[in-house]
């Protein structure tokens, strides 16, 4: 990602030849111009062009940081870890994609660890190592909406299977009423 600049409504940003179009932006006579004022992101996401988009200051700050309580989808588990894509940050939805990482050795209730978090383009290393952070939603092999039976385990309603799991401690303050 290249570094931010300011920008204001109709501003030309760049050809159609050069970048994709992304959000906040348009196009006309084969140029990309902003449709509001705010930050200039350049992101190459795998394609052959980067996606020019511009963002208002909130959205451009809004990063996963150090100390930050992320909520994750669970994209892909193996023996090791698992793969996330994390979608809030705190209680703000992101609007970019960040991946993350839960390493196997960082489940667990304490001994939090220092991590440190690389750019936008790097994967976010994460941990459960406190009471209340770990699972929220989970669902059986049966398709079903397990239930905390336990603060390591959930059960499948229709299967009665249980599972190990490091259940989340919800606040009261993020449950709805």
């Amino acid at each position: 990602m290249s570094p931010m600049r300011l920008c204001v409504p109709g501003e030309k940003l760049c050809s159609v030849e050069d970048c994709n179009q992304g959000t906040g932006v348009y196009q006309r006579h084969g140029y990309i111009y902003s449709s509001l004022a705010g930050y200039v992101m350049r992101k190459n996401e795998g394609e052959e062009l980067p996606v020019i988009s511009v963002v208002r200051e909130t959205e451009a700050l809004l990063l996963p940081d150090v100390g930050a309580i992320v909520t994750c989808k669970v994209t892909g588990i193996n023996s090791r870890f698992a793969k996330v894509h994390i979608l809030y940050v705190g209680s703000t939805p992101l609007k970019d994609r960040f991946r993350g990482t839960i390493r196997k050795e960082d489940v667990r209730e304490s001994e939090k660890d220092k991590i440190s978090l690389g750019d936008v383009q790097s994967t976010y290393l994460l941990t459960t190592a406190e009471n209340e952070l770990g699972v929220v939603v989970a669902h059986s092999e049966a398709g079903a909406q397990m239930i905390p039976i336990s603060w390591r385990e959930m059960q499948c309603p229709q299967t009665n299977i249980k599972e190990f799991r490091k259940v989340a401690r919800v606040q009261p303050e993020y449950l709805e009423a």
